[in-house]
């Protein structure tokens, strides 16, 4: 019998449905829409992809997007300068600096100049650290799209035992946290942990997020778990100079062990646009004074 499918386009649907419907009564509240600024260094045609999807889902969701492109020779204190002005605009509740930036530029120093308040990627250390210690804080938006959809699909996720495959500060780490918010069990596997394999046959919740292609095998996974692939990685397609999207996880094998899997893509993916706007719209609500939805 097969796994059940974690569909995370419906699940962003529904988010963003939600979300239109807060953005509006954040506007009748406060006078104005919640902003979010975004920030593009150079050409690169992923970022340039990836930029103009936040912008459109941005004014779908009834909030107001503005763009800031920049010449990809833009020095760092030109950067750091828009950064300072984004802080003290009012009508920006998140800035988003779109990673990779030039090799010019040092991507920590950034992330660390924009506000903890309108970080809504989650990166900055203050947020990281608020994370850990179960404070308040702005989480990095693909783990908690894992989150949302592992809660969706299993309900309570106390007591379960969970391993996160991958060790960054982008996902793994905040993974665990999250995880061991819901009061799970929680193992950060990497590629040094010895016997991986039967570290993630303990898991009743398997999130891989270790950026190799197919690395998680069926035989890894526990009868009946729960298996988030946060991978996106290119291999050759079928036919020649074409190329496929396929998970961390081996899926086709993986379906015939786990009880519910995410797909790649339509899985994690939708969820981080969906969560990028659900901060922006918390980030707007506490800057306001207003007490974000209990449902975000």
């Amino acid at each position: 019998m097969s796994a059940r499918l974690i569909d995370g386009r419906a699940a962003a649907e529904a988010l963003r449905a939600r979300l239109a419907i807060i953005a509006d009564f954040f506007r009748a509240s406060t006078g104005r829409p919640a902003g979010l600024a975004t920030v593009l260094v150079g050409e690169d045609p992923a970022s340039a992809v990836y930029v103009r999807s936040k912008i459109k889902a941005t004014e779908e969701a009834g909030m107001h997007g503005l763009h800031h492109p920049l010449p990809a020779k833009t020095s760092e204190a030109e950067l750091l300068a828009l950064v300072d002005t984004l802080n003290r605009d009012d009508a920006v509740d998140g800035i988003l600096v779109q990673l990779p930036l030039p090799k010019q530029i040092d991507s920590a120093r950034v992330i660390d100049a924009v506000s903890p308040d309108k970080d809504v990627d989650g990166f900055h250390v203050v947020n990281a650290g608020r994370l850990a210690v179960g404070a308040e804080a702005l989480v990095p938006c693909t783990p908690l799209g894992c989150l949302h959809l592992l809660t969706t699909e299993l309900g309570d996720l106390s007591g379960a035992n969970a391993v996160v495959i991958g060790r960054s500060n982008i996902v793994g780490k905040p993974m665990a946290s999250l995880l061991l918010g819901e009061s799970c069990t929680v193992t950060i596997a990497h590629s040094r942990t010895r016997d991986l394999p039967e570290v993630c046959r303990r898991a009743d919740i398997l999130v891989a997020a270790v950026g190799r292609a197919e690395m998680v095998r069926g035989d890894w996974i526990k009868p009946g778990a729960t298996v988030i692939d946060v991978g996106i990685n290119r291999v050759p397609g079928a036919a020649a100079g074409k190329t496929r999207l396929v998970g961390d996880v081996a899926f086709d094998e993986a379906r015939e062990v786990a009880g519910a899997i995410t797909p790649v893509p339509g899985g994690v993916g939708p969820m981080t646009i969906a969560m990028l706007l659900r901060n922006t719209q918390v980030a707007a609500h506490r800057r306001a004074g207003l007490k974000p939805p209990e449902d975000l």
